[in-house]
């Protein structure tokens, strides 16, 4: 399968709702509860992408949408540190981070390096020193934690984004 990549760094209307179907395509076991809601992610897509470094990238197979993969630069204060269940250390987030806030791919692209392409688009060009993301630790009993700790990944904290999601673990590693 070849994907090809489009990076974003503004939601066209086209891109969002490109992005739009491949979420509810690929959250559709979850739909049904509130935090996974269609309503409630372009709520928080709409916050997203007018946050400091928001980039986006879409992958497509032909032209369909078949994965993503967004973020944005956090830095010292920002709400994303201070929702944190325990108290982070001195300095840690003093160095501006990349937050990676949705990956996704379709079912049939699992399995194929599709998410990993995507993931390591959106950090091929950033600036920012490390990156970290948020995982339901019971996602996939544990298979989707599992699989980004291949990637690098390092559980160092864990945050519950709002009384509707699950606890989340973060996990973050070096940009390159």
């Amino acid at each position: 399968m070849t994907v090809e990549l489009r990076h974003h760094t503004a939601l066209a209307p086209e891109a969002r709702q490109d992005l739009l179907d491949v979420y509810a395509d690929v959250r559709g076991p979850l739909l049904h509860l509130p935090n996974y809601r269609v309503a409630a992610f372009t709520e928080r897509l709409d916050r997203h992408t007018a946050e400091p470094g928001f980039e986006l990238v879409l992958g497509y197979d032909g032209e369909l949408p078949v994965g993503y993969v967004y973020g944005n630069t956090v830095e010292a204060g920002d709400r994303y540190w201070k929702r944190m269940t325990d108290q982070l250390p001195d300095g840690w987030t003093d160095t501006p981070t990349l937050a990676i806030k949705e990956i996704g791919v379709r079912t049939p692209w699992r399995g194929t390096g599709t998410a990993r392409r995507i993931h390591d688009a959106l950090l091929a060009n950033r600036t920012e020193g490390r990156v970290t993301l948020m995982v339901n630790p019971l996602a996939g009993d544990g298979k989707v934690q599992r699989l980004y700790e291949t990637w690098g990944y390092q559980a160092f904290n864990a945050q519950q984004p709002s009384p509707e999601s699950p606890r989340l673990t973060a996990m973050i590693r070096p940009t390159r």
